[in-house]
């Protein structure tokens, strides 16, 4: 898995926090999608410095983010803690807020979700989350064979949103066939709780939220 990190143009305090966020995101990420990862392979993957990579290292250990556990051969495994999946997922929101690739990315994912979906023939859709992914998803769903018939979000029921009816809950829309998530605040919260109500076939997420589709691992006592 490569993790890129694109770097907002931003005042140096701006900047120097903005870079915290990406580095941490990142490692967080990576170490998810690979626990034997080695500290060099993974400041590689990051494109930065073996010593920074070990100092964020430790400092997502101390946070309680990640967990160390030695395995044969005197090496290390790394795991996401369930605190360190809840902190990925608020990464993920105040990352995306503040990334000038934001619009890019979401316009492109967006429209690779419209066209799985149609694939899948699921073509009537709802967005779980107003805000501007949702603004985006549903502008870009206009090019495609799918239907965004609203968007559920209780903090903004009553408003609209790309000419849209955002609604408390999804039973004041014309039945879906599936959502996509579009919640930026909290994305993985927000995809499990529909992934409880729906199936998981019916909750679909573009990339850029990070969402993790298993549970956090059982990483036990480990230290």
């Amino acid at each position: 898995m490569n993790v890129t990190i694109h770097k907002p143009v931003l005042n140096t305090a701006e900047e120097t926090s903005s870079n915290e966020v990406a580095i941490t995101l990142g490692m967080l990420s990576a170490i998810e999608e690979n626990s034997a990862l080695s500290q060099r392979s993974l400041a590689k993957e990051l494109g930065i410095a073996l010593g920074l990579a070990n100092a964020y290292l430790k400092r997502c250990v101390k946070k309680g983010w990640i967990k160390v556990q030695q395995v044969p051969a005197n090496r290390y495994a790394y795991y996401i803690t369930p605190n360190g999946f809840s902190e990925k997922a608020r990464l993920t929101g105040e990352y995306l807020s503040t990334s000038l690739e934001f619009f890019r990315h979401a316009r492109e994912q967006s429209s690779t979700i419209c066209v799985m979906a149609a694939n899948r023939r699921l073509t009537r859709l709802a967005l779980i989350g107003a805000g501007e992914l949702a603004e985006i998803t549903a502008l870009t769903a206009l090019d495609s064979p799918v239907e965004i018939v609203g968007v559920v979000d209780p903090s903004a029921a009553g408003s609209r949103l790309a000419g849209l009816r955002v609604v408390a809950d999804i039973g004041e829309l014309d039945p879906v066939e599936a959502v996509i998530i579009t919640d930026m605040r909290a994305p993985q919260r927000t995809y499990e709780e529909w992934a409880e109500r729906l199936s998981a076939d019916q909750v679909l997420a573009v990339d850029m939220l990070k969402i993790s589709r298993a549970a956090p691992p059982d990483v036990g006592d480990a230290t």
